[in-house]
């Protein structure tokens, strides 16, 4: 019972659950109606690697997108980011002769540094993060385009090792190691958000920055490392990308970017509604698959693809956007005020006694910046 005797709006059970579970139903569905209508190769063991396998990127990407998200920023240079991984990795193996783990970890770093990059001109130059992670990733581009010549960069005719392209084509237990990949991503993206106090401080800078500044969080450092994860996690899906795909083309980057975004935001619809969530970001990019995937095996036309991903988009954002409205209307209101007595009717204030004097805070003290004096200071300055 909320206070002045009004009760508490709350969701019923089965509403909840629809909030909670309700795209992971939609995932469940689509493969039912795929497998009806197309029982010999959809609901195949062959085909559910074959899904989890090149779709591992688009998941990587999305979880990679869904950190700056939880802080209220987005980085729009994931994809321009990509491209440039995936080539950068193969030019340093191809052309230059460096051994794949060198290259691999080079890649990770520069992936870091752009992350960083971004954080600094979102938190300390004050750019807004759609303007600024837009401008890095032209800038990303443009990188890629020098790198390569606007050219593809294609191994000799001896190939790559053997051991580099083993990290998309291997098999662990039966499941294409890109899927574990994942899998681990959001096992660790889940216990640094929902179990460590650093993704409690990500959550409050996202909802109320103002609130998290005054309790004493330093937001620009978290979300320069929400921008850091954001660009190291798109460095790792850009070595993935390179060993998967094993030919470095300069504008595939941008094909992952709406996905990914769509991913990320529908996700946070899912499992914890309203707020972005690894868990919720997989099961978003497993219903996105598993359509793609079903439309593609029945011969829909090659623009099918970019007209599922942007309605997707659309429900995505008008569904988070939903759900906002309906947590605020479910708030109790405010309690009002109970009425003062006459002043007439209050007996004469007694004289403070020592064990009421306490003493004042510390200057500076948010309390007084927020309050002023006290009122047992001004009491005692009464006559």
């Amino acid at each position: 019972m909320a206070a002045g005797g009004r009760a508490r709006p709350r969701r019923s059970a089965p509403g909840r659950l629809v909030g909670a579970y309700g795209l992971l139903a939609l995932a469940v569905l689509l493969f039912a109606v795929f497998s009806l209508a197309l029982p010999a190769t959809f609901p195949t063991a062959a085909n559910l690697r074959l899904v989890l396998s090149t779709n591992a990127v688009v998941a990587v990407l999305a979880l990679g997108a869904m950190v700056p998200i939880v802080t209220g920023k987005f980085d729009l240079s994931i994809g321009y980011g990509l491209g440039l991984g995936h080539v950068v990795t193969l030019e340093l193996i191809v052309t230059d002769g460096w051994p794949w783990p060198p290259a691999c970890l080079g890649v990770l770093v520069g992936g870091a540094v752009a992350g960083v990059v971004n954080g600094l001109l979102v938190e300390f130059a004050r750019i807004d993060s759609f303007i600024a992670t837009l401008g890095t990733g032209s800038v990303l581009y443009a990188i890629t385009g020098w790198v390569t010549g606007g050219a593809r960069v294609v191994p000799g005719p001896e190939g790559l090792p053997v051991a580099f392209t083993n990290l998309t084509d291997a098999t662990v237990l039966g499941l294409p190691l890109p899927a574990l990949y994942v899998a681990a991503l959001t096992a660790v993206l889940w216990v640094a958000l929902e179990r460590l106090p650093l993704g409690r401080y990500l959550y409050v800078i996202g909802s109320n920055p103002r609130a998290a500044e005054l309790v004493g969080i330093p937001t620009r450092r978290y979300v320069c490392a929400a921008f850091t994860v954001s660009g190291l996690v798109t460095g790792f899906a850009g070595v993935l990308l390179a060993a998967q795909n094993q030919i470095g083309n300069p504008s595939v980057g941008l094909d992952y970017l709406l996905p990914a975004f769509t991913a990320a935001l529908l996700g946070s619809s899912v499992i914890r509604p309203g707020r972005p969530n690894p868990l919720g970001t997989v099961v978003a990019v497993g219903v996105l698959a598993v359509g793609l995937s079903g439309l593609g095996q029945l011969g829909a036309d090659f623009w099918v693809t970019p007209l599922f991903n942007g309605l997707t988009l659309l429900a995505a954002v008008g569904l988070v956007g939903w759900s906002a409205r309906r947590r605020m209307r479910a708030r109790p209101p405010a309690a009002e005020p109970a009425p003062a007595p006459p002043s007439a009717s209050l007996p004469p204030a007694p004289p403070p006694s020592s064990a009421d004097a306490r003493p004042d805070p510390p200057a500076g003290t948010v309390w007084e910046a927020a309050a002023g004096e006290r009122p047992d200071r001004e009491r005692r300055d009464q006559p």
